[in-house]
């Protein structure tokens, strides 16, 4: 900051009354060292609320304080002010009166601002102020993810295409690669997409517009884009293909990939999944951080008996403990929780994974590669030389790997896997189907553990409604006659929920159970035996959390349809 800018604010600030001289001195030391601004350095220090500091500085510089909540910008305010300006001040057009323009911004000591803007804008301005989130938010509803990037773009004509595909192949992949707005553009939609917790990108290229798509919390939201995005679809997916060093020319097969970036001080690994569609590459990113903030096993959502039977299950000397439920039921999170628990210098862990989606320090972890013979099975024979104590393997999925485990698990080892089965009584069927003998499978397995993901709701907007009772689905009373629903809010982007929360179902093999498993007894004898001892369905954990207004029976319904 210049001598001239800094007295400039030293004056704002000291005429804002809200601050000491020694606060003040202490603001622009802070904002010289890290180059945030003036306004994100108090609000970083926390010496007044951002509302409070913006409407007093604006009152010494003449700017209005609005609200930008209820707000809803014009079209002809929108297309008034290029997508490179609105990001270049983070400034939100809002009408446009009597040929002035009126934006909304958050930086009143940005002396260059007005100016900046007017000259974009090609008319007067009318400046007014509000909290940066909240603009930042608009901006993105109302030009769309990367919008100053693809405006850049537009402007020049080697991006510009046609959408058939002998355009398509004419691109010229190494000024892609090195273009910067391209680059700018993709980072963007990656660094969004982190920012909202989404699990994975789709970039899918349609008859009239190429649609992006984050899914956030299991269910898929479609991204506001610019709309002229269609026309460099071709220069997008080709710089997500450079990135994950895959053939550019190659358009006829599936190609996987991977990228490995850094957003905000986190590693993040990206896999890379391409499929040739009747408009161009459909790709799929899948967003892995590498050194994971891990789930604690307290914090997954177990009652009282059943983490007292999952901490006594993961720390046995033996047997085998089965996570079961569908793709993007949280498997992989419950098999982590349960290796940070037990993850002690005292005991050697191996993992075989595909892929390896957290790194976790203290166990040795291996990536299983088919494509050079490396396999689960093949992995897993290779650990018993190894001298584990503890073995993880990501998935079993063929008879040889259910023998291996099973005879690691009754020569002294510890086995954690998964299973594709609907509930945790038909892990048995599906381990003896696979061509294991019952008795081994009744000796060899301790337990088993069916889960599903729900939704939590929004705790800032959910609402309390009557329990209709046509939804209870269980012999006993039900908990409550009221229960709580979805309602949507801007925390939570208007969809109501906000996080995920794990139900379970947790069998544990007693003698009983041992006897119908050599029996070749139904899944459904299992499942009344497993019941009558004790054991918490799916949908009975549902309810519990429904009572406790984490979830709604929507969401209950929805995940447990096929386990009831």
């Amino acid at each position: 900051m210049s001598d001239t800018s800094n007295a400039f604010a030293t004056m704002i600030l000291k005429r804002t009354g809200l601050f000491t001289d020694f606060q003040v001195s202490q603001i622009l030391s802070a904002e010289a060292a890290e180059g945030t601004g003036i306004v994100g350095t108090v609000i970083r220090l926390g010496m007044v609320r951002e509302d409070e500091f913006l409407k007093k500085a604006g009152e010494v510089l003449g700017f209005t304080y609005t609200e930008i909540k209820d707000i809803r910008p014009t079209d002809e305010a929108i297309s008034s002010l290029p997508a490179r300006a609105v990001y270049q001040y983070q400034a939100l057009p809002i009408s446009v009166e009597n040929g002035v323009l009126n934006v909304v911004a958050s930086d009143p000591f940005n002396t260059s601002m007005v100016d900046g803007l007017r000259l974009a804008a090609k008319c007067p301005v009318e400046v007014s102020l509000s909290a940066h989130e909240e603009i930042e938010k608009a901006i993105r509803k109302y030009y769309g993810v990367g919008a100053d990037a693809i405006e850049k773009m537009i402007e020049d004509d080697r991006y510009s295409v046609d959408t058939d595909m002998d355009s398509i192949s004419k691109i010229d992949v190494n000024e892609i690669g090195a273009e910067a707005s391209i680059v700018r553009f993709v980072n963007q939609i990656i660094a969004e997409a982190d920012r909202q917790d989404a699990t994975d990108i789709h970039v899918e290229p349609m008859d009239d517009e190429l649609r992006i798509r984050y899914r956030i919390d299991g269910m898929l939201h479609k991204v506001d884009v610019p709309p002229q995005l269609n026309r460099l679809k071709a220069a997008i997916i080709s710089r997500i293909k450079v990135m994950a060093n895959l053939d550019i020319a190659e358009k006829r097969l599936p190609m996987d990939g991977r990228i490995g970036i850094r957003l905000n001080n986190d590693d993040i690994d990206i896999r890379v999944s391409t499929m040739p569609t009747a408009f161009g590459e459909s790709i799929s990113l899948r967003l892995l951080q590498k050194a994971g903030n891990f789930v604690k096993l307290a914090d997954l959502g177990f009652n009282k008996q059943d983490y007292s039977s999952v901490v006594k299950l993961i720390n046995r000397p033996n047997g085998i403990f089965l996570v079961t439920g569908p793709t993007g039921s949280g498997k992989t999170t419950s098999l982590y929780a349960f290796l940070n628990e037990i993850n002690k210098m005292q005991v050697r862990i191996l993992t075989a994974e595909d892929p390896i989606e957290y790194e976790m320090a203290g166990i040795n972890q291996v990536l299983v590669r088919p494509d050079i013979g490396l396999t689960f099975a093949r992995a897993l024979r290779a650990f018993l030389r190894q001298d584990p104590d503890i073995i993880m393997v990501g998935e079993i999925r063929d008879g040889e790997t259910a023998e291996i485990a099973i005879n690691a698990s009754l020569t002294g080892h510890l086995v954690f896997s998964t299973l594709h089965t609907n509930d945790a009584a038909g892990a048995f069927a599906r381990l003896i189907d696979m061509g294991a003998e019952p008795f081994l499978v009744a000796s060899a397995v301790a337990g088993v553990m069916a889960q599903r993901l729900v939704r939590r709701l929004c705790p800032d907007c959910r609402r309390e409604v009557p329990l209709d009772m046509k939804w209870y689905d269980l012999e006993y009373p039900p908990q409550s006659q009221v229960v709580w629903n979805a309602h949507g809010c801007e925390l939570c982007t208007g969809t109501g929920y906000r996080g995920r929360r794990g139900l379970f179902e947790l069998l544990v093999v007693t003698e009983d159970i041992e006897s119908q498993i050599i029996a070749r007894k139904s899944s459904t004898d299992i499942r009344m035996q497993a019941a009558a001892q004790g054991m918490r369905r799916l949908r009975e954990d549902g309810w519990v959390k429904i009572f406790n207004g984490m979830t709604s029976i929507q969401e209950v319904m929805r995940v447990t349809e096929d386990c009831k």
